[in-house]
């Protein structure tokens, strides 16, 4: 039996590619139920990564039809108010990098999962090894279960890595605050406008506001700095980090409908390993955290669909199909965690504005 622990993208996209070949996993998920939280904002799943999964899947369709087109809109600005940098979408453009609702991506890999492949309410707890190969697994409450395979698909804080290495997440010196405004087109119709149908960033001298359009209707809002990891908490007046900008962002800010929370980003070490070991691997963030730049979810897709690819080529060694696929992930993973690095420190930074427009339009046209 293979066990994957975590129920995220890659999780799911592991248990779906291998019943596509017919091949049993069952996805061991902390959550009670698929509603059992928010599932946070969206994703833009890349034509080469993650939608490439999801062919491997047999949803593409099912995904481009939930898929918005026009997530792929930007717009640009400094904190003056000053417009640097517009692009629309046209209505014909390819989907090559669409954005998805989280909790739409979700359903649609849950739906295609025979009933019985999540365990909800399933909380990982510890694995010990099985003299005869894979591991004892063992669940908060209690329950035991034995697998031939056990893969860690436990995201970020992974209890699964454990038994492989003993690298940590390390704050990579960005912290941010998040919050919200539900049914914005009725409620703040003017900002709605303003931010449009995508993406929509404000560079300041020392601080990035970001805001997102997503699928339901509401606006995710993001105040993102650099600094130590206690820079800004749970009580910092967001609105007054933006004091002095256009007016129009202290009313973005001020027009959030849930309490700010904060997030610190965390990375793996680039290029992290270990050794390989019989009955276990990793994939997703699990095996390679990298700063949210867009990377994250398509990587732990990929690793999913050629994890579940080797295995199916073969099904009665599965140390040899973790053997060939660990190899291609982690190199395939380290240059993704590297271009990712290279993303966040593009715009951070007094000169970010910059460096974003630089990379948008790299031949400006006078």
């Amino acid at each position: 039996m293979i066990a994957i622990i975590g129920g995220g993208p890659g999780g799911l996209t592991l248990a779906r590619v291998l019943q596509v070949h017919g091949i049993d996993a069952v996805v061991y998920e902390r959550d009670a139920s698929r509603r059992a939280r928010t599932q946070g904002g969206m994703l833009d799943l890349h034509a080469d990564t993650g939608q490439l999964a999801l062919r491997a899947a047999g949803l593409e369709s099912e995904f481009l039809a939930a898929a918005r087109r026009e997530g792929q809109d930007h717009r640009m600005l400094d904190h003056t108010g000053k417009l640097l940098f517009q692009q629309d979408t046209p209505d014909d453009a390819p989907m090559a990098r669409p954005e998805i609702d989280r909790a739409d991506l979700r359903d649609l890999l849950v739906d295609s999962l025979p009933a019985g492949t999540i365990s909800w309410g399933r909380a990982f707890s510890h694995a010990e090894p099985r003299s005869a190969g894979g591991y004892v697994v063992h669940f908060a409450d209690g329950s035991p279960v034995e697998a031939d395979l056990l893969v860690g698909a436990d995201g970020a804080n992974s209890r699964v890595r454990r038994l492989l290495t003993d690298a940590e997440p390390e704050y990579a010196g960005t912290i941010a605050l998040h919050s919200s405004i539900h049914d914005a087109d009725r409620t703040q119709p003017e900002l709605a406008e303003m931010v449009g149908r995508g993406n929509f960033w404000v560079f300041g001298p020392d601080l990035r506001l970001s805001a997102q359009r997503h699928g339901d209707g509401s606006i995710g809002v993001s105040l993102s700095q650099q600094g130590p990891e206690d820079l800004v908490d749970e009580r910092t007046d967001a609105a007054r980090l933006v004091d002095g900008w256009d007016p129009r962002f202290g009313r973005l800010v001020r027009a959030c409908d849930e309490p700010f929370v904060v997030r610190k980003i965390a990375v793996l070490p680039i290029g992290l390993t270990w050794p390989r070991r019989s009955g276990i691997t990793l994939l997703g963030d699990a095996a390679h955290l990298m700063p949210p730049v867009g990377e994250g979810a398509n990587a732990a897709m990929l690793d999913a669909a050629e994890l579940a690819l080797a295995i199916a080529a073969h099904p009665d060694d599965l140390d040899a199909a973790v053997a060939a696929y660990e190899p291609v992930m982690l190199a395939r993973s380290t240059e993704a965690a590297k271009l990712s690095a290279m993303a966040l420190e593009m715009i951070s930074g007094p000169d970010a504005a910059q460096k974003v427009l630089r990379f948008f339009q790299p031949d400006p046209v006078d």
